[in-house]
């Protein structure tokens, strides 16, 4: 099979393409670079059945040319920060909205039968009932889990009007090797295992976050890929159905490091600066995420393998051997 993994490059589109390509499957590699790194790829890069093309999911005629001949896609590219979606929608729609039609329609040109796509948890909001199923109310907390539902209905849609199959992964937290800074864990990691200093938790640290590991993920992602899904859209959790608190992460964190440490406590007003550090809390901050993930073990046989503690572990002995992977500007 041919693929084209838009994002590849990323954290997870890394994950997907390298893969793919250790099950003999033609890979190409379509990323502009922005956010992405050679550096996620440039171990499968040189191998035969992997090609990387430098492109924008918004440049219609360079994604056409790369997805020539392509059997499926697999869309990961997209604006991720919700604080970046916060001060510029107009963007985050721009890339998460029109970049998901431009994906579709050249699909459509190029006679691809399969998309994959990217969504998020965020679709949902503030869970009004737990665990959240794919059923549970759309209604986001912010830009991004808006633009992030629209690219679901345009997947919906392409696959009415012209037969594509389309599915979406809602992602909880995935994390593992090759995160990006940014986000809970990788704040904590940086702190704790990196600096030496307690993690910070804003707020009294019981509000909750599902965690995916991101080989579990990419586990689900091929089986959907590969096999008979979609033939009229459909979405699919993707956690592990664990809601873990984030002062119970800190403190894992804490032990794996070997550091004697206590987490600090900060409660800065939603939207309000961090002054330990110099960060900017989000607003409107979800209290609770767990994801319902029966429907993918039912339809699929799929289920999560890897627990918190096993792939926090493989998290950090990533960033010790890459120290210098987060040594770039923080996203905010």
């Amino acid at each position: 099979m041919r693929v084209l993994v838009t994002g590849g490059a990323g954290f997870i589109g890394s994950h997907i393409a390298e893969q793919l390509a250790s099950e003999g499957h033609e890979v190409i590699i379509y990323d502009d670079f922005s956010t992405g790194s050679m550096d996620n790829v440039k171990h499968i890069a040189s191998m035969g059945n992997v090609k990387v093309v430098k492109g924008d999911i918004l440049d219609l005629a360079t994604l056409m040319h790369a997805m020539e001949g392509c059997d499926a896609v697999s869309h990961q590219a997209a604006q991720l920060e919700i604080g970046s979606a916060i001060k510029d929608p107009v963007t985050d729609a721009r890339i998460n909205i029109e970049g998901t039609i431009n994906v579709l329609e050249a699909a459509v040109k190029r006679n691809v039968k399969k998309v994959v796509y990217a969504s998020s948890a965020g679709v949902y909001g503030e869970a009004v009932r737990l665990p959240q199923d794919e059923e549970h109310p759309k209604k986001p907390s912010w830009p991004y889990g808006v633009s992030k539902y629209a690219g679901e209905l345009y997947c919906l849609q392409y696959s009415q009007f012209y037969g594509i199959k389309t599915c979406a992964l809602r992602y909880g937290i995935v994390y593992g090797e090759r995160e990006w800074f940014g986000r809970v864990l990788t704040m904590f990691i940086k702190r704790v295992v990196l600096e030496k200093k307690p993690p910070v938790i804003f707020g009294d640290g019981n509000q909750t976050r599902d965690f995916i590991y991101v080989k579990d993920v990419v586990e689900l992602h091929n089986i959907l890929l590969e096999g008979d899904y979609g033939r009229d859209f459909e979405a699919y959790n993707v956690g592990s159905g664990v809601a873990t608190p984030i002062k119970d992460l800190a403190e894992l964190v804490i032990e794996l490091s070997g550091n004697a440490l206590e987490p600090l406590y900060e409660n800065p007003p939603e939207g309000g600066y961090s002054s330990i550090t110099g960060r900017w809390r989000i607003p409107k901050e979800l209290r609770n995420l767990q994801l319902d993930v029966s429907k993918a073990s039912r339809e699929t046989g799929w289920k999560p393998r890897t627990g918190l503690r096993e792939g926090v572990e493989r998290e950090i002995e990533w960033v010790k051997a890459n120290r210098e992977r987060w040594n770039v500007k923080e996203r905010v």
